[in-house]
């Protein structure tokens, strides 16, 4: 099997690739295809709190709201006078996005740290009122913060995502974590999962790993956030409500807990539904709810719950 290093960087080719025809593609699937892969870093990144590590987060949509504003805050305010009024070259504008992005992650990471250490103690669904309670004052906070739009959002986010991004940061996100937690060090991800106790027993600080898992998933979230920003060109923080949390967790369950290529393809597959549904608008939201039960039902360990041999990816 090809090393993960080089199957990152046949990814990252690839990602170069699609973007440099990304003219030739119809805007309408480009668009779908944008949104595909954002829902993918998302579902990916929470998957690593929610699969892997057994906690139940519903606060992502808070990460990714931290993420897209502060991002957004760079590109905003400093890229005028970093990029002067001609715009600046493709190079500068690519330099001054990948800055924005990394500040966004990181101040989602920190985020997510300083959530993480007091509440990450809790279990169950102790732990996720505190992150659905911490996903609502981060929403809450954007919409009283004038200098960013307040309740009626930022917006004149310059257009810099594009289809390399996004696919570039699928393959770094999925990279990131199938390594982490097939990497000596991820395997206390597991053991909490399997048995917080019988892992404290051992020595094991499951905290510790549960709050590193947070700290990584927040830090893409915040990425993801960054993207979306830049995609959609302005946000509100209705945007990143308790329903955006509710779709990320939904995404992760029906791929299968624990389950990286499951995950990826629920990500797919639930973002193209609502598209597939659209000739009937009005029914829409009813089928796609009805779809949802009916595959839960059915598949409860999830659509896509499977191994690839004695590997669960």
């Amino acid at each position: 099997m090809p090393k993960p290093h080089l199957l990152l960087l046949a990814a990252l080719l690839a990602a170069f690739g699609v973007s440099h025809y990304a003219d030739r593609i119809d805007p309408y699937f480009l668009d779908v295809l944008t949104g595909i892969g954002i829902n993918v870093i998302l579902a990916v990144s929470l998957n690593l709190v929610n699969g892997y590590t057994g906690q139940f987060s519903l606060g992502h949509a808070g990460f990714m709201a931290v993420g897209a504003y502060l991002s957004a805050a760079v590109t905003v305010f400093a890229g005028p006078k970093l990029l002067g009024e001609d715009g600046g070259t493709s190079l500068q504008q690519g330099s001054l996005f990948f800055a924005a992005l990394v500040v966004g992650g990181l101040s989602a990471a920190f985020a997510g740290l300083l959530v993480g250490v007091p509440s990450l103690r809790l279990k169950g669904d102790y732990l996720a009122l505190v992150t659905l309670g911490f996903g609502e004052i981060i929403r809450v906070i954007f919409q009283n913060v004038e200098v960013l739009g307040g309740a009626l959002g930022l917006n004149g986010i310059p257009a810099f995502t594009t289809i390399f991004w996004v696919l570039a940061f699928v393959a770094i996100t999925i990279f990131v974590v199938l390594c982490l937690v097939h990497s000596t060090y991820g395997r206390g991800f597991l053991a909490t999962h399997d048995d917080e106790i019988a892992s404290e027993a051992v020595g094991l600080d499951t905290t510790r790993y549960k709050i590193v898992a947070f700290v990584v998933s927040a830090f893409f979230a915040g990425i993801a956030g960054g993207l979306y920003g830049h995609f959609k060109l302005t946000i509100t923080p209705t945007g990143f409500d308790f329903t955006k949390s509710i779709e990320i967790v939904v995404m992760v369950i029906l791929g299968g807990m624990g389950n990286t290529i499951g995950v990826v393809l629920a990500a797919v597959l639930l973002t193209l539904l609502p598209e597939v549904l659209r000739p009937i608008a009005e029914y829409r939201m009813i089928l796609y709810s009805f779809l949802l039960i009916v595959l839960m039902i059915l598949r409860p360990q999830g659509l896509f719950n499977f191994k690839f041999g004695k590997v669960k990816l």
